[in-house]
């Protein structure tokens, strides 16, 4: 792709989305076998912004939100799994796993942009979520996986106490509602071309090859 800078790439997500972290490797592979230079942007959303402190067992939350069977929510899940497997992530959808708020994780992963390091903050919690079932509504579980990537676990502390970020990721979210978004993942290519849900590696190959030629 020729350009005379970087594909910018907007993602507006929740690390309790699945279909984010889906939709996301999809988009990664895509950009890996197109060889587009790019640079991704991640945007908070809140996918249960008035969820209890101590969170809901995902089968039941899935059931509940979207009015479907057991039997449905195991088949999602099953689903998921699958797509997951194809694209080298794990889904570990054991017995108990929980949904929780994430208003707290995105102030961290604020906290990690001005170092450079939301990307590899936001990889680190979907697998620490997913993965490893560890419940980021936990200031401690957010700190811990901070330090685990490098960063500085008493200020990673400090930033969830004081909560010097929330202001600014309200006003975050807010733009992007404003903008129409609903659901998640979005994605914002180029500032202005708008992609909702996980389209599929080949589907984002299409898209960026439709790119590189409004740019050529």
């Amino acid at each position: 792709m020729t350009t005379s800078s970087p594909l910018r790439i907007d993602i507006i997500s929740d690390v309790m989305c699945p279909w984010c972290v889906i939709g996301y490797r999809q988009l990664a592979a895509a950009l890996d076998a197109s060889n587009v230079e790019h640079e991704i942007h991640w945007h908070p959303f809140e996918l249960n912004p008035d969820m209890p402190a101590e969170g809901q067992d995902l089968r039941a939350h899935l059931i509940e939100k979207y009015n479907i069977t057991p039997e449905q929510s195991d088949a999602n899940r099953a689903n998921m799994k699958k797509h997951g497997d194809d694209l080298g992530f794990t889904f570990a959808f054991g017995d108990g796993f929980r949904m929780h708020n994430t208003f707290k994780t995105h102030q961290i992963l604020h906290w990690a942009d001005e170092q450079g390091r939301k990307h590899d903050l936001k990889q680190a919690l979907f697998e620490a979520h997913f993965t490893d079932a560890r419940d980021l509504s936990d200031d401690a579980v957010l700190v811990t996986v901070a330090g685990e990537i490098g960063l500085d676990t008493a200020e990673a502390a400090a930033v969830l106490v004081d909560e010097r970020f929330a202001a600014t990721v309200r006003k975050q979210q807010q733009f992007w509602t404003q903008q129409g978004i609903r659901g998640v993942p979005a994605v914002v290519f180029d500032r202005q071309h708008l992609v909702t849900g996980a389209q599929g590696t080949e589907n984002y190959r299409g898209i960026l090859a439709q790119l590189a030629e409004m740019h050529d």
